[in-house]
């Protein structure tokens, strides 16, 4: 795959802090939304040595990125924003997770060195917190629900399940899930989804003809934990952006450099808000702190197939710009089928020291969903 290297996002100039010495600081970000930038090859040259100089610059500069004109692209109804057809071409259904090719299982197997499974989902239960309207019920009918038969007394179980499957507890969303509406809430034509499929093209009411879940493809790869709550040094709060200046400073308190996350890589955001998984339901759906515009684009730019988190929605609420509703969903599953994972646990690869290992997950091919439950692993 041919990648280019270019400085514009969404077809708008985005404006950078610039200082002599540091102009491939932190990764410019694409011209083009068909193209993935690619400086992880020049990055890769003098990373690691320039470790504590990006902290310097960035704690100097404070951001290497303002966002006003990316925020504006997710404002209104802007005829010159069309982010499609994608660069795996107009008929294209499986996003980022065509980043998962042969040479980036061989990758990831590399990383697989003590043989320690790690478990990143939670237990599906109907005490789990949920976003509003949802929920989750499970019932063993009949119990046993058949038998006995034969001589040998035969007895089994089965269960009824009902619940938003791809969208409570450890949840991946899918490319139906997030889309924008361009013209209106009466032009179906114009609210559009990954690729520019509108919703005249996608809905069904039982189940999507395209963009369901089932289009995306297995995930193994090498996944990057950037620990924020290490970083910090306690739990993030309520509306906390996590800036592209906090995943450096994660990088560089795992001494890790920018090239240690590449093409095809999952992105591990820990926030520690997840500790109020079903000790405070209440408030865990009240708002949580997340990544922002800034950082998810740069984990774009860096070619991530997936951004994951141990919070419920990835990225920060409320939004620093008030007017922005999931902006960073928009973002990611609509303009660059990258892939959002909520509500995973990534306690255990923390108190390991486990930066960077084997990711794996399938999602469920649910014919025509909105996203998948699962539970995945990662093996170092």
């Amino acid at each position: 795959m041919d990648i280019k290297t270019n400085s514009r996002v969404d077809n708008a100039i985005i404006e950078r802090k610039t200082c002599q010495g540091c102009s491939d600081l932190a990764n410019p970000v694409v011209e083009n939304p068909e193209l993935v930038s690619s400086t992880q090859a020049n990055l890769a040259n003098n990373g690691r040595a320039r470790r504590g100089f990006l902290s310097g610059i960035l704690a100097t500069l404070g951001a290497v990125l303002t966002l006003p004109v990316l925020a504006e692209q997710l404002r209104g109804p802007i005829a010159d924003r069309k982010w499609w057809p994608t660069k795996w071409g107009a008929s294209d259904q499986a996003g980022a997770s065509n980043y998962m090719t042969a040479q980036k299982v061989l990758e990831a197997t590399q990383l697989i060195q003590q043989g320690q499974v790690y478990s990143l989902g939670r237990v599906y239960e109907s005490g789990m917190p949920f976003f509003p309207g949802r929920g989750f019920s499970l019932r063993i009918p009949g119990n046993p629900t058949l038998g006995p038969v034969g001589d040998n007394k035969l007895i089994a179980h089965e269960e009824f399940l009902a619940t938003e499957i791809g969208q409570v507890g450890s949840q991946f969303d899918g490319l139906p899930h997030i889309g924008i509406e361009m013209d209106g809430p009466d032009n179906n034509a114009e609210k559009r989804f990954y690729n520019g499929m509108s919703l005249t093209e996608i809905r069904g009411a039982y189940g999507f003809k395209k963009l369901g879940v089932e289009n995306a493809k297995p995930f193994v790869c090498p996944a990057v934990l950037f620990d924020v709550k290490a970083v910090k040094g306690r739990n993030l709060e309520r509306g906390e952006e996590i800036r592209l200046a906090d995943l450096i400073s994660c990088l560089e308190k795992q001494n890790m450099s920018v090239s240690d996350f590449g093409i095809g890589d999952v992105a591990l955001i820990r926030t520690g808000w997840g500790d109020q998984w079903m000790v405070d339901n209440k408030s865990y759906y009240d708002g949580e702190p997340g990544i922002g515009l800034e950082a998810t684009q740069w984990l774009i730019d860096r070619g991530a197939s997936m951004i994951a988190a141990d919070n419920w929605a990835v990225e920060v609420l409320p939004n620093p710009d008030a007017d922005l509703s999931y902006p960073v969903h928009q973002l990611s599953l609509t303009k660059h089928g990258v892939y959002l994972f909520e509500n995973l646990v990534f306690d255990d690869l923390a108190a390991n020291s486990i930066y960077k290992g084997a990711f794996f997950f399938s999602p469920v091919p649910i014919k025509g969903a909105t996203g998948s439950p699962g539970n995945p692993i990662v093996i170092a």
